[in-house]
């Protein structure tokens, strides 16, 4: 069976108007029963004690003149009460003078005296199913004797039954009553709530803002209904300015999208621009001059020939630019592909290809077994890339170097690390070090565009992460990185 808080409201106000009448109800017939029950009780002693009164005036002299046959015709006048079922008068010294029992007492023993009697005081008490009542004999203001009446309860028995009985039935007349009023009125309150319910549902199922709850009443429910009424049409309301600001902004989107993509082709444009139309003026400069140092190397000074090296390393430097602005374009504008990426083989590749260009320098490369990383294989590799080469170029003025790549926890997520022994730098210029072309080295001590940090951020910013560098002069620097 359900719980009464799991139940409709409806059955909730029905067991509500049951369970309250028929509260009420037994209360009432129990404070009348017992009521009753007790005044009867008082009536039954009163009327004993009466009896006992007149018996005892009436066998006074009997008594007195000790004839016993006389007090039991006096004791015999108790026939006429059916509830009386044994009397006896007895000596002033407790001796059974006379006695009577009627056809319903269940012994024709001599009824025993209670211990009260012995106090030749009135007494009573109910045991057994009875009411036993002594009372003393007086004779010229003294004690002759005493009467004892002993009383059945079973009329009292009987009649309390029968009023619980009607009491039962009055409680089931008033409880079909009390359901059938209960659920004719429990509708005025029910039904406004079940149609708020209804409604509801059907708001927050259906997704219909447009209905409306309704009631004729003006009582806190009405007022429940109408304020739901006005929370939708606010609903309504804020989902129309909603939908409108939803419209303005894919208008937006579809504007910006259109602009991005004309930057784009823009972009584009100007990168096949750089890498076709600007690199062939280069590339003559360069091929002219280097023609000119070898046909007629002879004919100039040493400070021509010094001027027109100058010239190639010039636009040597100028195509190097090209390349890194194009590279770092391509990075912010390319997909990203992710994938389980193995970080340690890809280091070990990586610094392999680097010492193979020079093997003649002593640097020892440590690298972390078993570190992977989600993401761009290609892009992550140029990121280790530039950070090896960097750490590689930055320890080339030490006759011996160690570079080292691992991963350290924080807060449970995995921060990577290249760390190297070299140069190092001023954390006071720490901000610098990730912007295009920005430098912390002059080009005399290392050589290098300033972009390959900067192509690493912009990548690890795609990917969600961040990078960050520490570092002391002289004392090498540690990169970085999340994902």
């Amino acid at each position: 069976m359900l719980s009464f808080r799991h139940l409709s409201i409806k059955h909730k106000l029905t067991w509500l108007a049951v369970l309250t009448s028929a509260s009420a109800l037994i209360l009432a017939s129990a404070a009348f029963v017992f009521y009753d029950i007790r005044n009867s009780y008082d009536d039954m002693v009163r009327n004993a004690s009466t009896q006992a009164r007149i018996i005892g005036f009436n066998s006074a002299a009997t008594i007195l003149f000790l004839d016993p046959h006389s007090a039991t015709q006096t004791l015999s006048a108790l026939s006429t009460e059916p509830d009386i079922v044994a009397a006896g008068i007895y000596t002033r010294d407790g001796k059974p003078f006379a006695s009577y029992s009627s056809r319903r007492s269940s012994s024709s023993a001599s009824i025993s005296l209670p211990k009260i009697i012995t106090n030749q005081t009135n007494a009573h008490r109910f045991d057994g199913g009875y009411l036993e009542l002594s009372q003393p004999i007086i004779f010229e203001g003294k004690p002759i004797g005493t009467i004892v009446i002993q009383t059945s309860l079973e009329t009292m028995k009987v009649r309390l039954q029968e009023y619980i009985v009607i009491a039962i039935l009055v409680l089931l007349a008033s409880t079909a009553g009390s359901i059938l009023v209960s659920l004719k009125l429990q509708r005025w309150i029910s039904r406004p709530i079940l149609e708020l319910v209804a409604t509801a549902r059907s708001v927050s199922r259906d997704n219909k803002e447009s209905v409306h709850a309704t009631t004729n009443s003006r009582d806190e429910v009405g007022l429940l209904v109408e304020t739901f009424n006005e929370m939708l049409a606010r609903i309504d309301v804020q989902q129309a300015e909603l939908q409108k600001a939803n419209n303005e902004l894919e208008e937006r989107v579809m504007e910006r999208t259109a602009e991005l993509e004309a930057a784009n082709k823009e972009l584009e444009a100007f990168s096949y621009s750089v890498s076709h139309d600007l690199r062939a003026p280069l590339r003559s400069i360069d091929g002219f001059s280097q023609a000119i140092l070898e046909d007629y190397g002879d004919k100039l000074d040493a400070q021509g020939q010094s001027d027109l090296r100058r010239v190639r390393a010039a636009t040597q430097r100028m195509a190097q630019l090209i390349d890194d602005m194009l590279n770092l374009s391509r990075v912010t504008r390319g997909e990203i592909k992710r994938d389980e990426v193995n970080l340690s083989a890809l280091v070990q590749s990586v610094g392999a290809e680097i010492q193979k260009a020079e093997p003649g320098r002593d640097v020892e490369f440590t690298v972390a077994k078993g570190i992977t990383a989600n993401g761009d294989p290609r892009l992550l590799h140029i990121v280790l890339e530039n950070l090896l080469r960097n750490a590689w170029k930055f320890t080339g003025k030490h006759p011996s170097a160690k570079i080292e790549f691992g991963v350290n926890q924080d807060n449970g997520k995995p921060v990577y690390f290249v760390r190297d022994d070299g140069a190092g730098f001023d954390m006071t210029h720490a901000d610098k070090l990730f912007g295009p072309f920005q430098r912390l080295h002059a080009m005399t001590e290392f050589h290098g565009t300033g972009i390959g940090l900067a192509t690493i951020q912009r990548i690890i910013t795609r990917h969600g992460g961040r990078v960050w560098a520490e570092g002391k002069v002289e004392q090498g620097a540690t990169f970085y990185f999340t994902l």
